[in-house]
């Protein structure tokens, strides 16, 4: 073999192998190309992620950050490819107690997994992309441009905001602030303080150890059980508070009120029925078109107004609850008592009626412009 020839035949049979070596970390999924990263660190008690897609952060689980991020890009060849995800920098720093991940964004999407040792605090923020965090030993802050967000055993305090999509908490050992943009917001168990708001979707939180306040632009909002004050906001849907040790506050422009246990109400509704359990203190109802229903089982009175624009009052007093009544309605309407000692007697142009029942008690005011008022015994 001439010299010449040699030289090619090692050429091609060294340098060639050696090029494919180095794309060996080019992948193609779908249509998408994708070079994926993985290392180790050496543990910090804090963590950052700043991302352009998911991330899904475990705490507690490796003694170090044991990480891997998949950069994924579209183009036409295996080449443009390469150029792209050659460009496309990971970037890792160790700042005093932080450890702190940094992906590429522009043309790249990323997605990002991460086992971290214990953690006093974590903060993820992601451009796009669903984010799900376990495990943390301190607060957690997330912040994604969009889709869902869910998270469980965090043991501080927590912050939760997406764009638009849902967002799912277990269990949260200090307080919960979520924020999203559309989209459904769950929780199990908050300890502290709760603050919910979705421009369009439910709310259901069952446990919350301190006060709570729930906004819906639209949707179904449920409050289980609150050791505080509830506030609960609704701009077309139900509201259903199961119990609260603290005064409840609802505003709702279109739907019903369920309050089943709370130590008060304040009550404002455009447009629905409303329906009042055991109230251990003031009552402050009103509806412009809807029906109130209030059955005085089991609560303990402080002075307290019920009005409807439209729609039937009732009120069910057991034997063991004293009450001093003070009804009115209009004149065509009603006022049926199962108390003989209340009874309607026409007034001008309103029908009322007053008295005291079983002994006596706080004053509870009715009024109904247009429809009944029922006032039963049990």
């Amino acid at each position: 073999m001439r010299r010449s020839e040699l030289f090619r035949a090692l050429f091609f049979g060294v340098l060639l192998p050696m090029a494919a070596c180095g794309q060996s970390w080019l992948s193609q999924e779908g249509g998408l190309w994708v070079r994926t990263f993985h290392d180790i660190a050496l543990a910090k008690p804090r963590l950052r992620i700043n991302a352009h897609g998911p991330v899904t952060l475990e705490g507690g689980t490796s003694t170090g950050f044991d990480y891997t991020v998949k950069v994924a890009v579209r183009a036409r060849t295996r080449e443009q490819a390469r150029i792209l995800l050659e460009r496309a920098e990971l970037r890792t720093e160790s700042q005093n107690d932080w450890f702190v991940i940094t992906t590429p964004g522009r043309e790249a999407t990323t997605t990002v997994t991460v086992h971290a040792p214990r953690l006093r605090e974590a903060i993820v923020a992601s451009s796009d992309g669903a984010v799900e965090a376990y495990g943390i030993d301190g607060s957690l802050t997330v912040d994604t441009g969009a889709d869902q967000v869910k998270v469980d055993r965090i043991h501080g305090d927590c912050t939760l905001a997406t764009g638009g999509g849902d967002i799912q908490a277990g269990t949260v050992d200090g307080s919960l602030r979520c924020v999203t943009g559309a989209g459904a917001i769950v929780a199990k168990v908050v300890r502290g303080d709760a603050f919910v708001r979705t421009s369009g979707g439910d709310i259901n939180v069952l446990t919350v150890g301190g006060s709570a306040r729930a906004e819906s632009g639209g949707g179904t909002v449920h409050l289980g059980t609150v050791n505080g004050a509830v506030t609960a906001i609704n701009g077309g849907g139900p509201i259903i508070i199961d119990s609260a040790t603290g005064i409840v506050t609802t505003r709702d422009m279109a739907g019903p009120v369920t309050v089943r246990e709370a130590a008060g109400i304040r009550c404002d509704s455009a447009n629905g029925g409303i329906q009042l359990g055991k109230i251990n203190g003031p009552m402050q109802v009103s509806t412009a078109m809807g029906s109130i229903v209030a059955n005085l089982a089991g609560s303990k009175l402080a002075e307290s107004f019920l009005q409807t624009g439209n729609g039937d009052i009732t009120v069910v007093i057991p034997s063991n609850v004293g009450v001093r009544i003070r009804a009115e309605a209009d004149s065509v309407r009603r006022i049926l008592s199962d108390f003989h000692e209340i009874q309607p007697r026409l007034n001008g142009m309103r029908l009322q009626a007053a008295g005291q029942v079983n002994g006596g008690g706080p004053l509870l005011q009715l009024s109904a412009l247009s429809g009944t008022i029922f006032l039963k015994r049990q």
